[in-house]
Parts: C-alpha cells; structure tokens; sequence
C-alpha cells in the first residue's frame, strides 16, 4: 500500500520532465520546423495540467490508505519542485519571451530577455520558498484569517500557479508570443504569481472534501457538468478554473 501514493509522485515527476523536454522541442521547432512548435508547447502545458491532477491524489490516496510517511511528503515535495517550480519556468520563457519578432528594437528585446531570465527565474525561487515554507510550517495563520473551522493555504500554492502558466498557453493554442508587449503583459503576470506564492494571503483549501463521505445529488450533478465542460471545452473551462483561483486569494484579501 505505501508503494500506491509513490507511484502517483513518481507520474508527477515523469510528467515534469516531459514537459521540460517538449519546451526545449518547440525551441528548437522554431529553427527547423516552425509549424511544429505549438504542438511541443501543447504537450508541455497538458503534461504540467496532468501533474497538478496527480498531485491532488497522491496526498489523498495516502491519507484514504493510512499511508503517510515523511519519505513521502518530501518525494513530493521534490516532485513538485520539478513539475511545478521548474517545468513552468522553463515553458513560461520559451513560450512567452525567447520567440519574439527579432524586428523588434533591439533595445526592447534586449530588456524583455532579461527581464525574462529575472522573472522566469524569480517563479522558479519563489515557488521552491513556498514548498520549504509550507513543509515547515504546522497550523499556519493567513494574514486574513478566515473561519476557525475552515482549512486554508498560506499564499497561492505552487500546483495552481503552475495551473495559471499551464493554463493560459493551452488556451491560446500554444502559439508562441511573438508581440513584445503581449510578452510584458505574460512577465507582470509571472511577477503576480510569484508574488502570490510568497504571500501570507488565504486561500481556499479543498482539504476539507472527503471521497469517502456520501454526497448530495446536486454535488454530483455539478462534479458531471464538469466534467462533461472539461472534456468538451477544455481551453476556456480550464482558463476559467485556473485564473479564477488566483484571482479569488486576492478578492479575499481586499
């Protein structure tokens, strides 16, 4: 039984160097065929959207089969640093910054390749002091507290930033930004996800549902209109879900 939770990290992991590999692919499309980048880009953003699923089970899974060990709470946490931390970082700069339109000034292109560096980078660092904080930390109080009887997370969580990254590029078709000033808008947005993970603002944790306890014919009517939304508009339902729960931390703490 303790093998069950691991082989789900050990997908995680897979599906993180899987998507660090299609990034690097669509980077080197650009030069030989550029018709197929979009396509490694696709791979990448779907294999980061597949590690988010299995990370929300591996910890479950442990938990329904009495199961959790300190060995797997830091494979996962490993696991995450990979799938989430560098695996985003790596897609988010390829896509939205190394294939810009070289007619642009060259000043401009220059500031927005570092700035990309600096921002890819910053994700990948502020995602890895959101891992060691949260695997540290016991009971941990948001700076806006909510119900005594509610679970919450202590900032964005890496998995659903990673989510946003995935997010956004699959539903733009994982056509490569070539616009230098779509490229800034995509780095700001680096810049407010990597401010979010580090943050101490609430946000709503899903610790509380239970797979084992019985639930409503409303919940499973709606978990079904999901699922069949998922399935059969996956860009714009999946971008919906992803930006909706960045935006909600910072709803509540307004």
């Amino acid at each position: 039984a303790y093998g069950l939770p691991t082989m789900f990290t050990a997908g995680n992991v897979f599906l993180g160097f899987y998507a660090l590999i299609e990034s690097f692919q669509a980077s080197m499309a650009m030069i030989n065929d550029a018709a197929a980048a979009p396509h490694h880009f696709q791979n990448a953003a779907v294999a980061i959207g597949w590690s988010v699923f299995l990370d929300g089970l591996d910890g479950r899974i442990a938990r329904l089969t009495n199961t959790v060990s300190d060995f797997g709470r830091e494979m996962d946490s490993l696991a995450d640093s990979m799938s989430f931390g560098i695996a985003p970082a790596v897609l988010a700069f390829f896509w939205g910054v190394h294939l810009i339109d070289p007619s642009v000034d060259a000043r401009i292109l220059e500031y927005l390749r570092d700035a990309g560096y600096c921002l890819a980078f910053l994700f990948l660092l502020c995602g890895a002091a959101r891992l060691a904080r949260f695997n540290i930390q016991k009971n941990p109080v948001p700076k806006n507290p909510g119900r005594p009887d509610r679970k919450y997370f202590v900032g964005l969580p890496i998995p659903a930033a990673a989510a946003a990254v995935a997010a956004v590029i699959y539903a733009a078709g994982s056509e490569p930004v070539h616009s230098w000033m779509i490229s800034a808008l995509w780095l700001a947005m680096l810049g407010l996800l990597s401010f979010l993970m580090v943050s101490t603002w609430r946000y709503p944790s899903f610790k509380d549902l239970s797979l084992t306890h019985p639930r409503s014919p409303l919940t499973i009517v709606l978990m079904g209109v999901l699922i069949f939304l998922v399935w059969n508009f996956s860009k714009p339902v999946l971008l919906v879900l992803a930006i909706s729960y960045v935006v909600v931390g910072i709803a509540i703490r307004i």
